[in-house]
């Protein structure tokens, strides 16, 4: 595959579906069905507070709704597989018969997967890249589904270097991504701002980001209302929209192509200035 991060690629997704990638920014807009997500936790987590979110964030740009139903902040309480499913698969259902969205399930448990996409769910997002439950590898294969591979440091010795750790962490799950018959036009890597990373090492993958294209794989990048960017700027998590939206121009510039937001509008239009910007290179 190319290492032109602008260059143009098709994410092929399950029923059927399609995004185009490289020449313009796609943004996935989050939508957390907590009660306790470190910036938004209890706001959508009815069906209805729930639907009208996506349909806000699709209206401002949003290519993708990312649907998660257990939090992934650090110290966050576990819930079982079971309430995991009870809180994701009817937002994903209700989504796909209102509309045509992109729906992406945000789990790295298999069987959560499989039962969203059967749902309607186009891609599977896996924040502990394919290391937890290798399953989830069978499940983007056997469904057609897109897959998102995302790098953790959760759980296990680091490298010292962070984007050497990116290689180390993420080529063993390209490995069992092939070994599961993955399709490679169908994996997204991500190298999962603030997991098990402090301020310096999240810092360094915005500064270092080009080296990870080394990978030949398209990027979605989350730096949304991360804590390093509380560090940087001394704002409170719903109040980090502009900073989010400084490092996505940044990653952009440095060939990101997929950026998972809370605050869809303000990183709409940051986006649409890099991608001016990044024109005129052509």
């Amino acid at each position: 595959m190319s290492t032109d991060p602008f260059s143009e690629r098709i994410w092929l997704l399950a029923h059927g579906r399609a995004l185009t990638l490289g020449p313009r920014a796609v943004i996935m807009g989050i939508l957390n069905v907590t009660p306790d997500s470190f910036s938004d936790g209890g706001r959508f987590d009815t069906l209805d507070r729930a639907l009208r979110q996506a349909e806000e964030m699709t209206a401002a740009g949003a290519a993708i709704i990312d649907v998660g139903g257990e939090s992934t902040r650090p110290g966050a309480e576990p819930v079982s597989a079971a309430e995991e499913q009870d809180r994701v698969l009817p937002v994903i259902e209700a989504l796909s018969r209102r509309s045509d969205m992109i729906l992406s399930v945000d789990t790295y448990r298999a069987e959560t997967a499989r039962l969203a996409v059967e749902a309607g769910a186009h891609i599977v997002n896996d924040v502990w890249g394919l290391q937890k439950e290798r399953a989830v590898a069978d499940i983007a294969a056997t469904t057609g589904a897109g897959l998102v591979i995302m790098h953790t440091g959760r759980e296990r010795e680091k490298l010292a270097d962070p984007i050497a750790d990116q290689f180390h962490f993420l080529r063993r799950s390209l490995e069992i991504a092939a070994e599961a018959g993955v399709a490679e036009d169908r994996i997204i890597l991500d190298p999962g701002f603030g997991f098990a990373k402090d301020a310096s090492e999240n810092i360094a993958l915005v500064a270092r980001f080009t080296q990870l294209h080394e990978l030949c794989h398209p990027w979605l990048v989350g730096t949304s209302r991360k804590r390093f960017l509380g560090e940087i700027t001394g704002r409170e998590a719903p109040e980090r929209g502009v900073g989010t939206a400084a490092t996505s121009v940044a990653l952009r510039l440095a060939g990101a192509a997929i950026f998972r937001v809370h605050d869809v509008a303000i990183n709409a239009d940051a986006l649409k200035v890099a991608d001016a910007i990044l024109a005129r290179h052509a």
